[in-house]
């Protein structure tokens, strides 16, 4: 397995010297924000694709560092009532297929997205509830005449380029723990699977070995952050929290440095889990702590996870 990190922790930094920074910490690979919701500093999509002898070089740039793209990510919402943003972020997808085609990249990251309650509506609207009755209604329309026929446009799309797509299970969207992602792919096919992050799974209250097991061969990508929870304001306010990231000691749960919200035993049983399944590609570092400064946090997650990654194949078994 490789350890690798996503790009936008280092938005602040021209290409070059973000590749500089990455290989100087020994990591593998990158994955590098496309639009959407992570912006794309580091890829600039439309002059990639408006130039293709560029694109060469875009990529001899990075292996030239000792580095490979792990993912291509274009997280967004395509499914959004406002058309506008839909189209953007559709438009987006599609280009960053075409790259990912390119670039040799065998998969992109993205959300599934979560449309409004009616086709004149203003902003998208989650209501994963059983009661009041409006709600399964609604949700069933979301699914049924909106979610699952542009999947299936577009999951058609990514395979005609040789591309897999990777949701990533999010809460605000219609996929967002291993039962909507299943769902999701046995409408759509196995051109689509996850993105698993376990730091959204975490404070839904997911065991992640369980999920993992679950998903078994729909995991194309992995993220690295972690999520502490918050046992006192838990204890009082659940765990749906809408307060902003930074009030940490506020909120239910919070963003945390791989290490900093579960410890080597939790993460080695992901990593367990994980080549159980028979995953063996990436972790990929993504950094979102409010407590601690993006490169410290970075650094911290390399040397965490150098302790729990499985680097090489399993052995042997020469004692049975």
């Amino acid at each position: 397995m490789h350890l690798g990190v996503f790009s936008v922790l280092f938005q602040d930094l021209p290409l070059a010297a973000m590749l500089e920074k990455v290989r100087d910490l020994g990591l593998d690979c990158l994955e590098i924000g496309t639009g959407g919701y992570p912006g794309n500093h580091h890829c600039d999509l439309d002059g990639l694709l408006g130039a293709p002898e560029r694109i060469q070089t875009y990529r001899s740039q990075i292996e030239s560092a000792g580095l490979f793209i792990s993912a291509l990510s274009c997280q967004g919402n395509p499914l959004h009532p406002n058309a506008a943003i839909a189209n953007e972020h559709h438009s987006t997808f599609e280009k960053t297929v075409l790259l990912a085609e390119c670039l040799k990249v065998p998969v992109i990251n993205l959300l599934s997205g979560c449309p409004g309650d009616s086709l004149t509506a203003r902003f998208p609207n989650w209501c994963h509830f059983a009661w009041p009755p409006e709600y399964p209604e609604l949700w069933a329309w979301q699914w049924d005449e909106i979610a699952i026929p542009y999947w299936k446009r577009a999951a058609a799309f990514a395979e005609s380029h040789g591309v897999r797509l990777a949701i990533e299970m999010h809460p605000g969207f219609l996929v967002y723990n291993p039962e909507t992602a299943l769902k999701l792919r046995e409408a759509v096919g196995d051109i689509v699977g996850v993105n698993l992050d376990p730091s959204h799974l975490f404070w839904l209250g997911i065991d992640l070995p369980s999920a993992i097991r679950k998903l078994g061969s729909a995991i194309f990508h992995v993220h690295a952050k972690d999520c502490a929870i918050d046992r006192f304001n838990t204890s009082i306010n659940g765990c749906l929290d809408g307060k902003p990231y930074q009030t940490v000691a506020e909120r239910s749960w919070s963003f945390r440095t791989v290490g900093w919200g579960h410890g080597l035993e939790a993460w080695r049983s992901i990593a367990s889990a994980l080549r159980e399944v028979g995953y063996d590609y990436v972790l990929s570092i993504e950094h979102e702590d409010p407590l601690v400064e993006a490169e410290e946090g970075l650094r911290s997650a390399v040397d965490f996870l150098n302790h729990v990654l499985l680097r090489k194949p399993a052995g042997e078994a020469y004692w049975t």
